[in-house]
């Protein structure tokens, strides 16, 4: 049976493509509808408790530990969370806004954050990733109705055509170096509530940040990672990178394109 998961997306806006390409991020509404998200939402929840590994109280972690709990690759714990990550709706969204004729998945993650959880720092996500190109990109899909208190994921828009910072993982001095670097660029920093079933794109360079949640549930976000399929593995120039390979590509080889059973195609264009 054909679901929504599996066919287009035919309310993107024209302008999104150059949209995205000038800002480094994209905003879109009804991506998926309300019904769709509250099928897959429980399992997706029910994993994100069953995998979880941190018990520490939040006053007794460290920054990046209040910003979320962090549960990866769940498409590979539950074949209801694998319909999702494999939608080719959203891998579709994702060709179309890099440009590319297809996209292979790099890996899924759920990003809960709790109640009074605290901030997530400013950073770029390609910090983290040995790719030979800027040709990726992050759906954030929120598991909820995301008014500002909850904190919603925030762009410093234009900032993934800027070079300073990207050898900063997320952390206390991500946040306060790149905070002072957007103020000093004078980029926009874009922040705004998301109805249930909205999603943003964003790029591997694109500078982002959330607040803390101030309200009385969780921060529930799914977020899936996707390749332009040609893509190839880099050189790593940090220890997160050679971990990615390990994790995310296992049995790649520097230079060549991850075809591994963990990076399957997800949408092909025509030809």
């Amino acid at each position: 049976m054909t679901t929504e998961l599996d066919t287009p997306y035919d309310t993107l806006p024209p302008t999104a493509t150059a949209d995205f390409t000038r800002d480094g991020f994209v905003h879109l509404s009804g991506v998926l509808s309300p019904e769709t998200i509250a099928e897959y939402e429980p399992t997706i929840t029910s994993e994100v408790i069953r995998l979880n590994t941190q018990h520490l109280p939040l006053a007794e972690r460290d920054t990046y530990g209040k910003a979320f709990l962090q549960v990866m690759n769940l498409w590979r714990q539950h074949e209801k969370v694998k319909e999702l990550v494999f939608s080719r709706r959203l891998a579709g969204i994702a060709a179309q806004l890099l440009g590319v004729h297809s996209v292979r998945l790099y890996h899924d993650q759920a990003l809960y954050k709790e109640p009074s959880g605290g901030i997530t720092p400013w950073h770029a996500d390609q910090y983290y990733w040995p790719l030979s190109s800027d040709r990726c990109v992050t759906i954030w899909l929120p598991l909820q109705e995301t008014p500002l208190e909850m904190g919603p994921l925030a762009f410093a828009r234009g900032s993934h055509n800027f070079a300073f910072g990207r050898d900063l993982g997320i952390s206390d001095e991500s946040e306060e170096r790149l905070a002072q670097a957007v103020a000093e660029q004078k980029f926009e920093d874009v922040v705004e509530p998301f109805a249930l079933g909205d999603a943003s794109f964003h790029r591997g360079w694109t500078f982002h940040h959330a607040g803390p949640n101030r309200g009385s549930v969780p921060r529930r976000v799914m977020t899936v990672i996707y390749l332009d399929a040609d893509v190839r593995i880099t050189e790593p120039t940090n220890e997160f990178q050679r971990n990615d390979i390990a994790s995310w590509m296992p049995g790649a080889q520097i230079g060549q394109v991850p075809q591994t059973p963990l990076n399957p195609v997800l949408y092909a264009g025509p030809a």
